[in-house]
């Protein structure tokens, strides 16, 4: 059964807290999509992707890059696999809908973001109504992950 993690993020951003949760899933060996809301945010984290620690990046791939199906890490604004993903992450207002096939998928919202916060309460009673089993995790003061429920 797929592992459904929902992340509140409290105290940093998304570009802040999002690559070492990428970098987790890569170190053990599993693909993933990131599924994003609309086309600015996919660039935007293609650009950070890159950039976003001095010593290292991200390897990542969009649909405007040659062989998908390569990509350790694919950024995507519909529900296609094409990387084969075995983690899938949805982030700024991206919905869970299908979670079959998936080792884990990922909920992040941001706290201070109102319709973001909705729609993860929303998608948390319908996956757990389908019986899904789901764990919630909020950031501390310290932008530590705290599992709450």
């Amino acid at each position: 059964m797929t592992e459904i993690l929902f992340y509140h993020l409290t105290e940093s951003t998304l570009e802040d807290a999002l690559p070492p949760l990428l970098e987790r899933s890569l170190a053990r060996g599993w693909k993933v999509v990131v599924e994003a809301g609309n086309e600015e945010r996919i660039a935007s984290l293609n650009a950070h992707l890159w950039t976003y620690k001095e010593d290292g990046f991200l390897p990542h791939g969009t649909a405007t890059d040659a062989y998908p199906e390569e990509q350790p890490v694919y950024l995507s604004t519909d529900a296609a696999n094409p990387n084969g993903g075995n983690v899938r992450f949805h982030i700024d207002g991206s919905l869970p809908f299908a979670v079959e096939g998936y080792t884990r998928v990922v909920m992040m919202f941001d706290g201070h973001n109102n319709a973001q916060t909705a729609d993860a309460r929303t998608a948390w009673k319908r996956l757990k109504a389908e019986g899904h089993d789901l764990t919630y995790w909020q950031q501390n003061q310290d932008r530590r992950w705290e599992k709450k429920a």
